[in-house]
């Protein structure tokens, strides 16, 4: 049982990373005006990852509240500067 959630542990870091390049992607399109792009990064984020992460935090047995309320507000402000609301 050890192994297994350590190796959540580190399955749980290893998408908050893959969550933070999204966003500077996300970043980059906004500053380019690559809208599409940006879009289908901020999904990925949203449908994708998010919901992983949120999976794993909650096999763990961590609270998961603040960190995803975080994400989402980040999200929430990038689809108003891509227009995707």
């Amino acid at each position: 049982m050890v192994k297994r959630i350590k190796r959540l542990e580190k399955g749980e870091e290893s998408l908050k990373r893959e969550i933070e390049e999204h966003f500077q992607k996300v970043e980059e399109d906004i500053k380019d005006n690559e809208v599409n792009r940006g879009s289908y990064h901020v999904k990925e984020i949203e449908r994708s990852l998010l919901f992983t992460l949120k999976r794993k935090i909650k096999l763990i047995g961590e609270d998961d509240s603040e960190l995803i309320k975080k994400y989402n507000e980040r999200l929430e402000e990038f689809k108003k500067k891509l227009g995707d609301e």
